[in-house]
């Protein structure tokens, strides 16, 4: 484990490598799960905010479930999740025109509706994130078969996982907490 302030990371964070293959994959993990997008108590506040902006990326189906259980929810294992359309996708994602499911929060930001980019947990996939009394805790938790592309993908371009999310890790953690992970890693590859 890495240590960084009261945060622990596991070693495969800098150890694996992992580029996300969209032509693969399809976006599965916004679909493949127990809950839909795990959400801190601010981002509920900020859906709240942006909501009507995001009406139009959202597919009929999705605003149907929002409309029925809420722009987001309590999950008793996962806290405030994102509702999902029949257990599978997201509430907020949609299939384009290849397939690829792809987030209509991060689609209204990319067009510059709105200024958040999409739930830090979607962000940091496959880092997942547990918090206890003493610290936080992150894991790199690829799914088996969905991400195995991915894996592959970051192995034949020789992408460490931190250097693939390094926009999400600072995003989530700031610029001096990557400047640490990435001495360690700079240290785990000399030895």
């Amino acid at each position: 484990m890495i240590e960084i302030d009261n945060i622990l990371l596991s070693d495969e964070i800098v150890k694996e490598q992992f580029v996300c293959d969209l032509a693969k994959c399809k976006g599965g993990c916004c679909e493949d799960g127990d809950a839909g997008a795990p959400l801190t108590g601010k981002e509920t506040d900020i859906l709240n905010e942006i909501f009507e902006t995001l009406k139009p990326y959202l597919t009929r189906e999705g605003l149907t479930e929002i409309e029925q259980k809420g722009r987001y929810f309590y999950d008793k294992s996962f806290g405030w999740v994102t509702p999902t359309i029949n257990g599978g996708i997201c509430a907020y994602g949609f299939r384009d025109e290849k397939g690829i499911i792809k987030c209509g929060i991060e689609q209204a930001y990319l067009d510059g509706k709105i200024t958040w980019k999409k739930p830090i947990s979607c962000h940091l996939y496959p880092i997942k994130i547990k918090t206890t009394k003493t610290y936080e805790i992150v894991n790199y938790e690829p799914r088996e078969t969905l991400c195995s592309p991915a894996c592959k993908l970051g192995r034949k371009l020789k992408v460490p996982v931190y250097v693939f999310l390094k926009e999400a890790i600072i995003r989530k953690y700031g610029e001096d907490f990557y400047g640490v992970l990435e001495q360690v890693a700079t240290q785990y590859y000399k030895d």
